[in-house]
């Protein structure tokens, strides 16, 4: 155990400081949810797995409330693993490092799992609890969120009798959630066709990195860089005067989270290699100076490696660099409805170089269903022109706002009694379960709250440690709240 077993609330962090040990990527679980089994069976509590693999644990409602309305708690047990280039991590089997950083916990090069593991660990610590006044309880801990919510799309909804849900996953302290975003993702694949290299060649690997990269959601807004395309943008300025090849584009790693860092390999003429190498420059340090307000680590470098056996023949070069430079990424539109919410979004996820194709993958977000299919009709469009195939996902649907919400009342009133201020009452621009699991079960009563977490699905994800005690003090006291209402 690390020094966070010494934070407060000392129940949850406990969890927290196990769970950082425990791998939980997604569609990887298994370890994190025999983990909360495990707890389940030592308190004595029922429990249940679906054949997706999500679990429900069923705590009685403590003395004199047991036959009170039945309340859901709800996180996800999957997290993002994202590291910097130069960490030398395997979130297969090392653990996370934490570190305390001023008022705010982090991990050292790493995603800390804050995103979803705090909320996770206030389910856990409620289980334990015999300090608490509560009605019956259903904790429900998901899988594999972050890749497209498919544990909430797949549950078991019989697994479930309560119809009044509250969300441990949101990340802005102050602020209670009554809407979300809905989805969907793109997947394209470009044929390459490869050739020998040409005699008299030299290769260069170009990197981009030291972005910010972040959420692609609900950092969206915030219009840092995306290095796979910045970098692809300068590659392509630089072809139309120098010929060049390409013998691999890659960047991103997560449909949710933008890009940080971009390579390509580049093969040219010997002659043409300190023009290539100027012109690059220019480019890329004028990019670094457009976007160094919001991104100020951005560095680059290009340095000569081993001239691979084959290259991309020059029109696949072409047609690759000028369909990631069209592809759309970032805010497409804002609500006209709630000022300052990103209405539509995509992020220019992932480009990969494998199987003779470059695939790309994209994650588009928004609130209006027709601007979501207006979207990726644009992406299909863009794809079409240079060839390449689309595969698209169904996607998952949004969480339509109900401001006269009983739930949103209570949490609203306990909110101002137990932290003295009034809570913002906001939706999301990002995908969150509610909107499967309402879609699944009508007329479930739901909210989503959580403590101060910046930055998530990137190295720089951070918890601010204070805000986690009253993120649970808030938690523990609407479901006394609910339990003792006439």
């Amino acid at each position: 155990m690390t020094f966070v077993s010494e934070l407060e609330p000392r129940t949850l962090w406990r969890h927290f400081d196990q769970i950082l040990t425990i791998p939980r990527g997604s569609k990887e679980e298994d370890r994190i949810r025999a983990y909360v089994v495990a707890q389940a069976e030592e308190l004595g509590l029922p429990f249940q797995v679906d054949g997706t693999g999500n679990v429900v644990v069923n705590k009685p409602g403590t003395a004199g409330y047991e036959d009170r309305p039945v309340t859901i708690l709800q996180s996800h047990l999957d997290m993002v693993n994202e590291k910097n280039s130069d960490v030398d991590h395997d979130f297969d089997k090392d653990p996370i490092q934490p570190r305390e950083d001023g008022e705010y916990l982090t991990a050292s090069g790493t995603t800390l799992g804050s995103d979803n593991g705090v909320g996770v660990s206030a389910m856990l610590a409620v289980m334990e609890a015999d300090d608490l006044t509560h009605g019956p309880l259903e904790l429900l801990f998901t899988i594999d969120e972050e890749t497209g919510l498919t544990g909430a799309s797949n549950l078991d909804p019989e697994m479930l009798g309560g119809r009044k849900l509250i969300n441990l996953d949101s990340e802005e302290e102050g602020s209670l959630c009554v809407g979300c975003a809905g989805g969907a993702d793109s997947a394209l694949s470009l044929p390459i066709v490869k050739i020998p290299a040409p005699t008299g060649s030299v290769a260069l690997e170009v990197v981009l990195k030291g972005l910010k990269g972040g959420h692609s959601g609900i950092d969206i807004h915030l219009q840092r860089g995306n290095a796979t395309q910045l970098l692809t943008r300068a590659l392509w300025d630089v072809g139309q005067d120098i010929p060049f090849h390409l013998a691999n584009l890659d960047g991103g790693n997560k449909h949710n989270a933008v890009p940080r860092e971009a390579s390509a390999l580049v093969v040219l003429d010997e002659k043409n290699r300190a023009n290539f190498k100027a012109a690059l420059t220019a480019d890329l340090e004028d990019i670094q100076a457009e976007f160094r307000p919001a991104e100020p680590g951005a560095e680059f470098s290009i340095s000569q490696v081993e001239v691979p056996d084959e290259v991309w023949d020059h029109d696949s070069t072409g047609k690759v660099m000028a369909l990631v430079v069209a592809l759309p990424h970032g805010v497409i539109s804002m609500s006209y409805d709630i000022p300052g919410l990103v209405e539509t979004s995509t992020n220019l996820a992932t480009v990969k170089t494998r199987n003779g194709a470059v695939e790309i993958g994209l994650s588009s977000r928004s609130s209006v269903a027709s601007a979501l299919d207006a979207l990726r009709q644009r992406i299909r469009s863009a794809a079409t022109l240079a060839g390449a195939r689309v595969e698209e996902g169904d996607g998952y649907p949004g969480w339509k706002p109900d401001l006269q919400s009983e739930l949103l009342q209570v949490v609203r009133k306990v909110h101002k009694r137990e932290l003295g201020t009034d809570p913002k009452i906001e939706a999301i621009h990002a995908g969150l379960e509610c909107g499967l699991i309402g879609e699944m079960i009508p007329g479930m009563d739901m909210i989503s709250f959580g403590p101060q977490i910046e930055f998530p699905h990137s190295p720089d994800e951070r918890v601010k440690i204070a805000s986690v005690d009253r993120f649970y003090k808030l938690l523990a006291a609407t479901l006394e709240d609910l339990a003792t209402a006439s």
